[in-house]
């Protein structure tokens, strides 16, 4: 029997192809493996959802997702949905919100055989997912944001000791497995309050961490320091705009966004999500780089993995991982590093890395 549900939300632009090629991979590596862990259940979203339904994310999506264990979200064109939507949240927005996917966790490793801006970073940011500057999603109703005048528009933040609590805790746990050092990145010099609860609160959960080194950086320094010297970091801990933010540079810096991945996860459901959006002009071309979203879904099972004890999810995700990178370090490459090779044809490429 199957062990786990995994909702599959294909997305815009790219994401059918991408989020196919994700679902061939796992199905093949889940083949090979011998275990039987996956049963898939292909939802309505953006367009599509539009189109038959109405809505960018229906009711009906959100309440089978509550009987999911997880799920695979491809990227979204929300810029490009009729007007009447652009005024509510987007999908991600809101799954991130109703769901209470309050972490967003995006690695950024150097790849053997992708010529990056850096040769020796791997850290993980843990972006405050829920609050912060994102005045979509920062109020119990409406937007945080006010016209007051046809010339004058107020934006609120918001900072919460809880919401800063909870996902100091998670990086500083996800610490302890990797290097033991946590980097917090705020703005507590000028908006004191606000970024300084956040960063009180940070510090305040080291406590209970005293085997994990800490420091923080003003945004501005720290993405100065990431430019030289993204090696000299292991975990940075940020709020939601300064953590969207900085994974952009992070993803460039290790070989393109393409390659970023990211999971969004709370504490009953997790969200697989590549950083990158849904590229549009190449939609239909077979031309998108998966690793992006196949790496997300490693992520996923290794959530699953902790969350359930399962060592079956995360030694899958372990050799899915590793294959990814033996199929990178080879000659099967999509156009964004250099290559020709389709969407697919990168797929099986990894497939081919897979363990008989």
């Amino acid at each position: 029997m199957s062990a786990y549900t995994i909702g599959v939300l294909a997305g815009d632009g790219i994401g059918p192809e991408i989020t196919s090629a994700a679902m061939t991979v796992l199905k093949a590596a889940e083949k090979r493996s011998g275990y039987e862990l996956f049963d898939w259940l292909e939802l309505p979203v953006g367009k599509a959802a539009i189109e038959r339904y109405g809505q960018p994310l229906p009711q009906m999506t959100k309440d089978a997702l509550r009987g999911c264990s997880g799920w695979l979200m491809g990227p979204h064109d929300s810029a490009s949905y009729p007007p009447v939507y652009k005024a509510e949240r987007n999908p991600s927005g809101e799954l991130r919100r109703s769901f209470d996917l309050y972490a967003n966790i995006r690695p950024s490793r150097s790849l053997a055989g992708v010529n990056g801006l850096t040769k020796e970073a791997d850290l993980v940011i843990f972006r405050e997912n829920t609050e912060g500057f994102y005045s979509d999603r920062n109020m119990f109703a409406g937007a945080g944001e006010w016209q007051v005048t046809p010339d004058i528009v107020l934006s609120a933040g918001v900072f919460t000791r809880r919401a800063a609590e909870r996902i100091a805790d998670a990086a500083f746990r996800a610490a302890r497995k990797r290097r033991k050092r946590v980097s917090i990145v705020h703005k507590a010099n000028v908006i004191k309050l606000g970024f300084g609860l956040f960063l009180e609160t940070c510090y305040e959960v080291s406590k209970q961490y005293p085997d994990v080194a800490v420091d923080d950086f003003h945004i501005d320094a720290a993405a100065a320091h990431l430019v030289r010297h993204a090696h000299r970091f292991d975990v940075i801990l940020t709020t939601n705009m300064f953590g969207d933010i900085l994974s952009d540079l992070t993803g460039e810096l290790v070989g393109g966004i393409g390659l970023a991945p990211g999971l969004n996860a709370g504490d009953e459901w997790a969200m697989a999500q590549a950083a990158h959006g849904s590229a549009p002009d190449i939609a239909g071309t077979g031309a998108a780089n998966p690793t992006g979203l196949i790496l997300s879904a490693t992520m996923l099972l290794d959530w699953l993995g902790e969350r359930h004890s399962d060592r079956r999810a995360e030694k899958l995700g372990r050799v899915i991982d590793k294959a990814v990178f033996s199929a990178l370090a080879g000659e099967t490459r999509t156009p964004d590093l250099g290559g020709n090779a389709s969407t697919a044809q990168f797929a099986e490429a990894i497939i081919a890395k897979l363990p008989v």
